[in-house]
């Protein structure tokens, strides 16, 4: 069974950023990822490929502008309120999409987010859905149900499942690859378990030596942390998820 507890850490609320006197002697590449902690201890199916929208974000140029300090800053902001929503589920779902919004115009630094989102030995890491938003974040909602994501970084293998204890789960198995801030995917086999029931599992086919690429389904990653994550489905729906602890098999 899914845990419906994140891995969210009590601690007490640290500056959004490093001060000045460090953040002249630390490089924008370690100055755009800090983790930002609350003092309430906090609280990941995934954004859809198929999406509201259509339109999926450009992938920027190789060498962008660090965001200033001001981003920086709204960024922390923005981080807070996602894991306050994580944990409660109570937070308003205008004040979830405007925090998605500014996180998604940072355009942070990008280099370590593969390794944070899967670990660095499989099985990799959990991660629950939490709020999923459609098209240009109008509207949004949280995720009714326990779907969780694992994704080894490690061992290129990603799964996808849908837990609906005592009646069942869905979960799919596959591989990924990672370029940039975008992970591809392609599906391998499915799971379907019923009740008490061993799992039936069904292959799906293709190609298993191709390399997953932008022409499947794929996310696109804005922020990653270690206890929560944003990213973006090929079909335009962007999405947030917080560390979980590993399902069961």
């Amino acid at each position: 069974m899914a845990s419906s507890t994140c891995l969210l850490h009590s601690s007490t609320i640290a500056p959004a950023f490093s001060p000045p006197e460090l953040r002249r002697r630390l490089p924008p590449t370690q100055l755009a990822l800090r983790s930002i902690h609350r003092r309430a201890p906090g609280v990941s199916l995934a954004a859809s490929s198929s999406a509201a929208s259509p339109e999926v974000e450009k992938e920027p140029s190789p060498s962008p502008s660090p965001p200033n300090e001001s981003a920086l800053s709204a960024v922390a902001e923005s981080v807070k309120v996602l894991k306050a929503a994580a944990k409660t589920r109570k937070v308003p779902a205008p004040e979830v999409l405007a925090a998605l919004a500014t996180i998604k115009k940072a355009k942070l630094d990008t280099s370590a987010f593969f390794e944070t989102l899967g670990g660095t030995e499989s099985p990799g890491r959990t991660w629950m859905l939490i709020f999923t938003a459609q098209g240009k974040l109008e509207k949004g909602s949280y995720f009714p149900v326990t779907a969780v994501q694992r994704f080894d970084a490690a061992g290129q293998r990603i799964e996808n499942g849908v837990y609906l204890r005592p009646v069942g789960s869905l979960t799919f198995e596959g591989r990924l690859s990672w370029k940039k801030k975008i992970l591809a995917f392609v599906f391998e086999r499915v799971r379907v378990k019923v009740g008490p029931l061993g799992p039936l599992e069904i292959g799906l086919g293709g190609d298993a030596s191709r390399e997953p690429s932008t022409k499947d389904p794929f996310f696109l990653w804005f922020y990653v942390d270690e206890e929560i994550a944003v990213a973006q489905g090929k079909g335009g729906g962007t999405a947030f998820w917080c560390r979980c602890k590993r399902v069961p098999a």
